[in-house]
């Protein structure tokens, strides 16, 4: 979620009605329909050779869908920020530049839209409960935005505000979204997003709890009592509401921006993020597994890393937990055949693959066990060896007899990994990650 210290927001209304979202839709496809059209007719004025790739991705094409995601909220950009975070490298330069600023960037609520939303959650004298309710946003993302607001004893509260519409078009928005993706070509014929798509609509209805995600915050901060290293927001449940989150306002920047700091700094937090996703994973079976950078912030006052946005948490089932324990103890061990066989059994990949492309799998698993399997500090930020991993994934995701579609459960605990490992590489955190999950593996066995 894009903090107003982090960004440049305007004032839009949210389409709230099932036509107005459609109809957003439909103006971003004949929007980008109409740009390919220009750009071929320049082209072939010129005597230039087309691509469809080339017309598609034009920088107003690019503006369009950044702006057009942006304005529908919800599950349109949702969608967009799940895949940057889940796709990563396999995405093409222009398609990904689109998604980062879909992490980053929300239009808000204009102000009579927020007050009725207020109103209708908390009474038309609702300003009676606050000294003082800020009515530009601290914060704004894919479901809701976020006020400060100082309640009349003197509480400093987060109000997280949901915006209207957004519960009841998740279903068709998320199509909506994929559909447009594919037709424009905007997608690699190689990645199959039909998992996504069923994790983004089951996360994203459970987002939209918001009673559901006050508990989860109380659940998760009991968990982390005694961790002095990590804050989590105290719940305000007489606010709370089915759209309004009222929680313990939180100072702190954002843990992506880092990167000015200290070496050591950037070490620590980031040895603490790991440390808790292994908890997370083998102590408590219950994981908060939204990786969204956002999600971390950081109190310099007292140096604590302040935990943020819980809508995504879940229980993880033994089973799955399980399959991971097995994969990361055998890539600790650095044992090459138990790895392969790992990732079978936790359904990552099916036994067709191995057979069929042996080979390209073998030296995936070789090229990651030599940069993360050494008991010694692993630089996060050096992604020399990603491009390698990607081009022979791609290569095996050519051959669609063989494409597999991981346990939902697993997309969720993998997206959390995934993304945690991003934002190591976006602080440049250099972590002995070997010595820190060997530990927690050793104290959850």
């Amino acid at each position: 979620m894009a903090r107003e210290d982090d960004r440049q927001g305007r004032h839009r209304a949210v389409p709230s009605s099932r036509l107005g979202r459609l109809s957003g839709f439909g103006r971003l496809a004949g929007g980008v329909a109409g740009g390919m059209l220009a750009e071929g007719a320049r082209r072939v004025a010129s005597g230039e050779q087309l691509r469809m790739n080339d017309l598609v991705l034009t920088p107003s094409n690019i503006g369009r869908l950044t702006e057009r995601l942006s304005h529908l909220r919800g599950a349109a950009m949702k969608m967009g920020q799940m895949l940057s975070m889940d796709a990563g490298d396999a995405l093409p330069p222009e398609l990904s530049e689109i998604l980062a600023k879909l992490r980053d960037n929300a239009d808000f609520m204009p102000p009579r839209q927020l007050d009725k939303v207020l109103a209708e959650e908390w009474g038309t004298d609702w300003r009676k409960q606050f000294r003082r309710f800020e009515p530009r946003p601290i914060a704004a993302a894919s479901i809701g935005q976020v006020h400060r607001a100082l309640t009349r004893d003197g509480r400093m509260l987060a109000i997280k505000v949901q915006y209207p519409g957004v519960k009841q078009s998740i279903d068709s928005d998320v199509d909506n979204v994929a559909t447009l993706l594919r037709i424009t070509g905007l997608l690699p014929k190689e990645l199959d997003i039909a998992p996504l798509l069923v994790a983004a609509k089951e996360q994203l209805h459970e987002e939209a709890d918001y009673r559901r995600e006050g508990r989860m915050m109380q659940r998760y901060g009991e968990l982390l009592s005694g961790h002095e290293a990590f804050v989590v927001p105290a719940l305000d449940e007489e606010l709370t509401r089915d759209r309004i989150l009222a929680m313990s306002y939180e100072e702190g920047r954002p843990v992506e921006q880092l990167g000015d700091q200290p070496q050591e700094v950037r070490d620590s937090v980031f040895a603490e993020v790991i440390e808790l996703v292994a908890r997370e994973l083998f102590e408590w079976g219950f994981m908060q597994t939204d990786p969204n950078f956002a999600n971390y912030r950081y109190r310099e006052a007292d140096r604590k890393i302040v935990l943020l946005d819980f809508g995504a948490t879940r229980e993880v089932a033994p089973g799955i937990a399980l399959s991971y324990r097995n994969l990361l103890k055998a890539g600790l061990d650095r044992d090459h055949a138990g790895v392969r066989q790992a990732a079978i059994d936790a359904q990552f990949m099916a036994p067709a693959v191995v057979e069929k492309h042996g080979k390209a799998i073998d030296r995936m698993i070789a090229i990651i066990l030599g940069e993360m399997a050494r008991d010694a500090p692993f630089d996060f930020g050096d992604r020399g060896f990603v491009p390698a991993l990607r081009d022979e994934g791609m290569a095996i995701a050519q051959d669609k007899a063989i494409w597999h579609i991981p346990p939902a459960e697993t997309l969720f605990v993998q997206r959390k990994v995934s993304g945690t490992a991003l934002l190591g590489a976006r602080i440049g955190a250099v972590v002995n990650i070997h010595a820190i999950v060997r530990d927690v593996l050793t104290r959850t066995a």
